[in-house]
């Protein structure tokens, strides 16, 4: 009898990295190898340091993963982590998730990283871009549209009616009506005016950054919007490390990966934790089966 379960591609990430391993123990789990079918690409391994063969392999994982959501062979995709650096050195490539993006002619503009442990979720607004960047990036129209994507998503693959944002401030205490800083004031306030006025979006601050991660904060949002990598990412690790799961928003399928890289020091030494792979999975499979409602 042919199997109903949706059929969802997992890449090796970097082969030297703790990717094998986390793949391995996470698909011998109970409680995630029933729920789907599962592809590998590659299960070769070879464990133990980076170098340009890893890196190689890694790239051609995500290649294939590619031609096989194109031709409809698989339903979703789970990336285990690449080493960006490494990678780079052969050919241009700032991260997984503009990699997708140009696969699918999607404008880098236009995809978004949010990351996901247990209901709080989170997009930054800027990636991987140096911090003395970070400001002159910090526009009225970026952030309309930051506010306007994650709407889309909590209500396209969340299946949350009237979902509430929540956005963070860029300067300490979103600066104190200009006294620290002036982007809260000329950009930030103005795209959520705009975003209530214009499509009725409930969107709620800025907020500082230092209160907005608070439980009894963060519960009040089914999305937050933070400003910049560290801003987000420092609280959301030190909170949820081992469950923690990047989405990517904007794209033409579900694509999730666990929130760690290579960690290429303890690769083979049976240290690694699968606990953010198998919530990476989970997730995928939750919004594949949101997207059939």
């Amino acid at each position: 009898m042919k199997s109903n379960k949706k059929k969802i591609g997992i890449t090796l990430g970097d082969p030297g990295g703790i990717g094998p391993e986390i793949i391995d123990a996470a698909l011998s789990r109970q409680d995630v190898k029933d729920l789907a079918e599962f592809i590998v690409i590659d299960k070769d391994k070879f464990l133990g340091k980076s170098d340009k063969i890893n890196a190689k392999r890694s790239y051609e994982y995500l290649l294939k993963s590619v031609e096989l959501i194109k031709n409809q062979k698989i339903d979703a995709i789970v990336t285990g982590p690449v080493s960006k650096d490494r990678i780079s050195l052969m050919q241009p490539f700032t991260g997984q998730t503009e990699f997708f993006a140009n696969s699918f002619d999607v404008s880098k503009q236009d995809v978004g990283m949010m990351f996901i442990a247990d209901s709080l979720k989170v997009l930054i607004a800027t990636r991987h871009i140096p911090l003395k960047e970070v400001s002159c990036n910090i526009t009225r129209k970026k952030i309309y549209c930051d506010i306007k994507r994650v709407d889309n998503a909590l209500k396209g693959i969340f299946k949350i009616k009237s979902p509430v944002i929540g956005i963070c401030g860029l300067n300490p205490h979103a600066g104190e009506n200009g006294k620290i800083g002036k982007e809260e004031l000329t950009e930030i306030i103005p795209a959520i005016k705009q975003a209530k006025q214009d499509d009725a979006i409930e969107v709620k601050g800025p907020i500082p950054a230092d209160v907005i991660f608070r439980k009894d904060q963060s519960k009040q949002f089914d999305a937050i919007i933070a400003m910049y990598h560290d801003q987000a990412l420092s609280a959301l690790k030190a909170m949820y490390f081992n469950k923690l799961v990047n989405l990517t928003i904007g794209l033409p399928f579900i694509r999730t990966s666990p929130a760690h890289g290579t960690a290429f020091d303890i690769a083979g030494k049976n240290q690694a934790d699968e606990s953010s792979m198998c919530a990476a999975i989970k997730l995928a499979v939750k919004l594949m089966r949101n997207r059939k409602v």
